[in-house]
């Protein structure tokens, strides 16, 4: 049985690569229960199917709890030595910028809370950054924001992996 000492745990990966699975199998390798910080908002079908997916692999030992703007604050109240799986910060990225909050100020005090986790918290992020230059401004620039994101968590993490076809890599 692991420990719930004090860790962080970046799982990065492309769109579909296995990163959400991997990631859930980092955090019931812990006793249970288990926290799930859920960032998405379903605004249409397609979305909807995505988190009703997401939500069907997990069993009553996992607790939801939907943070899509105010992440900091809900990583901030989490129990001492509780397992948390924030899915997913790339979701919460795009949050924050479409309800016009200050994206560097949101990002300074989420890895602030991130640099001391309170137990073994893993959290799940798209690699965005190795496709094609977007075509618009505003999505050039959530591709810039998502990088120095998940730069800035990496380096509070304690772990980083890479997830490739369902292929989980140590990075770090």
């Amino acid at each position: 049985m692991a420990d719930r000492q004090a860790s962080l745990t970046l799982v990065v990966g492309g769109a579909r690569s296995g990163k959400s699975s991997h990631a859930e199998a980092l955090i019931a390798a812990h006793p249970a229960p288990w926290t799930y910080i859920a960032t998405a908002q379903a605004f249409d079908d397609e979305m909807e199917e995505r988190i009703a997916h997401h939500r069907a692999r997990r069993d009553g030992r996992w607790r939801t709890v939907d943070a899509p703007l105010d992440l900091a604050e809900t990583l901030g109240v989490m129990p001492e030595s509780a397992p948390v799986l924030v899915d997913c910060l790339t979701l919460w990225l795009s949050n924050i910028m479409l309800a016009d909050h200050d994206v560097d100020g949101e990002i300074r005090r989420l890895v602030a809370v991130l640099a001391t986790p309170r137990g073994p918290w893993v959290v799940v992020a798209n690699e965005v950054g190795m496709g094609i230059v977007p075509e618009n401004a505003l999505a050039r620039r959530f591709r810039d924001e998502a990088g120095r994101l998940n730069q800035m968590v990496a380096t509070v993490a304690d772990s980083v992996t890479f997830t490739v076809a369902g292929m989980p890599l140590a990075v770090k």
